[in-house]
């Protein structure tokens, strides 16, 4: 289907769930810096020349902005707000070797000062549950994204998903590594709420995969449940604050 039919189409189910009137057109699937500029150019250009069309959102890999890509995305961003999401998931990178991220963590960060220096907003993407790391690496990747504000506009968190057909489901179902439970994710989740500067937005607290595909963990099939998890976990976290900063002021 045309880029132009998909935007109609999407907008039109937004619109029937919540009335909205303005969008933010978000690309995706795939990497959306690689191919001939000159065509990106054109369609996004298009895109963003809508009336209902307030904001781009590209994602991309941090190794896919040479010097044409970032010439695209200033001409872009001089019509309209653009966001430049980059996957990072986790800043270890013997981790990242073993699910074969394909550039180390300084990549990342060299493409981050890339679009920190043009101006161009930048939302991480990290993953929890990655076998072989500790919630203290998980935490450790946040800090090193908090420590990048305040040109950082935010980051998406989601839990590990294993997914038949994928080498990862193949070393799983031979020798099963451990997997975060969704009391350990919601904790995760809000440590990192508490590490994050105010002004970092969190985009995305869990994300799902199609459940015929899903092979582990089975509480990511439960969406409601794991954002109701959350809350209550921000709550508590809240409320335990209050208690202890109402006790530092008595004594």
């Amino acid at each position: 289907m045309p880029v132009a039919d998909q935007i109609e189409e999407a907008k039109e189910k937004i619109r029937k769930k919540t009335g909205a009137g303005r969008f933010i057109a978000y690309f995706q699937s795939f990497t959306n810096t690689y191919g001939d500029v000159r065509r990106l150019t054109q369609l996004y250009l298009e895109t963003i020349r809508r009336e209902d069309i307030v904001i781009l959102s590209l994602a991309t890999r941090p190794d896919c902005l040479d010097e044409e890509v970032m010439e695209m995305l200033k001409q872009l961003a001089s019509v309209k707000p653009v966001w430049v999401e980059l996957g990072l998931q986790t800043i270890r990178d013997d981790i990242a070797d073993s699910v074969h991220r394909g550039y180390p963590t300084a990549v990342f960060t060299d493409g981050y000062r890339k679009l920190a220096d043009a101006g161009i907003p930048v939302i991480a993407h990290v993953i929890f549950g990655l076998p072989g790391e500790s919630k203290e690496d998980m935490k450790n990747t946040i800090r090193y994204l908090a420590d990048l504000s305040p040109e950082l506009a935010g980051i998406k968190i989601q839990m590990l998903h294993v997914i038949r057909g994928t080498q990862l489901a193949g070393e799983y179902e031979a020798r099963p590594f451990p997997l975060l439970s969704l009391e350990e994710y919601a904790e995760l989740v809000c440590e990192s709420m508490k590490i994050l500067p105010e002004n970092v937005v969190l985009h995305r607290m869990t994300g799902d995969a199609p459940g015929k595909l899903l092979v582990a963990p089975e509480w990511t099939r439960n969406k409601k449940k794991v954002l109701n998890t959350i809350n209550r976990a921000i709550q508590q976290a809240a409320t335990q604050n209050f208690i202890r900063e109402n006790d530092h002021a008595e004594k």
